[in-house]
């Protein structure tokens, strides 16, 4: 039987290199730091040296910030696919789609150039699916994205400065934050998490499972500390002036909640206000 063996150039991926360089951190737990150029040829970045990190040290990854990557230049698909916890990885650039897809714990931050013309704030910086998948990390943006924006995120939370069509679509847990305009269809489907939207158009929401709510205290901080984040990851001049008067900024927000997840964080509230167990509450309708 004649064969002929498959060849998908893993030898010369990127993620090689990056395996090599990490190696202080996979095997001895010891900080890297480093900075490469990247290509959009350069695709799933990150995935294989995660993989490395996971065979290494199981589900939880390396202690926050252990591997610290800067990329310059233009990123192929699925930078940062399925990264664990204890990796960061930073581009300035751009990236093309499917960014953060299956993200499990690690953080990824795209910013456009320094030296870049343009308003950040009004350009795409990455491209659709962003975060598909994804059950837990950080996802910065500091530009817009396009479609299908963290389509069934269970965990992560991801700020973008601007969506197309279809974002938060089955989302099921995590917060997004989105600090700009969006598509139509948002939140089709969505039955678990929060998305928070700067000067949301209603029109643009699919309201069949979910609720827009004005933000209460509680949601005020949360969101306070997700954009400052944002800001101080990336530099956003949007994010920045957002939290330097936030008073009139909380206002502009609308928070975006699944009806029968609020249904259910409600009722686990009062059964932890009562002392009660808040699974038999909950499965109870509220009848202890």
């Amino acid at each position: 039987r004649q064969m002929v063996e498959q060849d998908h150039g893993l030898a010369s991926a990127l993620d090689m290199e990056l395996i090599a360089l990490c190696e202080p951190a996979i095997e001895r737990g010891e900080p890297v730091r480093a900075q490469l150029a990247i290509r959009n040829v350069n695709r799933t970045v990150g995935t294989m040296l995660g993989s490395a990190v996971t065979s290494r040290h199981g589900g939880s990854g390396l202690p926050d910030g252990t591997i610290d990557l800067l990329f310059t230049g233009s990123a192929g698909q699925s930078f940062g696919a399925f990264l664990p916890s204890g990796i960061t990885l930073r581009l300035e650039g751009d990236a093309n789609d499917y960014v953060g897809k299956g993200l499990s714990g690690g953080r990824i931050i795209v910013r456009p150039s320094r030296h870049a013309p343009f308003d950040a704030h009004e350009n795409i910086i990455a491209g659709n699916v962003i975060g598909y998948g994804a059950t837990g990390g950080e996802i910065f943006l500091r530009g817009r994205a396009g479609e299908r924006f963290c389509v069934r995120n269970s965990g992560a939370t991801a700020v973008v400065e601007g969506v197309g069509d279809h974002a938060c679509e089955y989302m099921t847990g995590g917060r997004v934050v989105i600090l700009g305009a969006t598509g139509r269809n948002l939140g089709a489907g969505m039955s678990g998490g929060v998305a928070y939207v700067l000067d949301l158009d209603p029109g643009r929401v699919n309201p069949e499972m979910v609720d827009l709510d004005a933000l209460d205290e509680a949601d005020s901080a949360e969101l306070l500390a997700i954009v400052r984040r944002h800001a101080e990851e990336t530099d956003s001049v949007s994010a920045a002036s957002l939290v330097a008067d936030w008073p009139a900024a909380v206002v502009r927000f609308t928070k975006i909640m699944p009806k029968d997840y609020k249904r259910v964080m409600k009722l686990t509230a009062e059964a932890i206000e009562q002392g009660l167990d808040p699974l038999v509450y909950v499965m109870g309708g509220g009848r202890g």
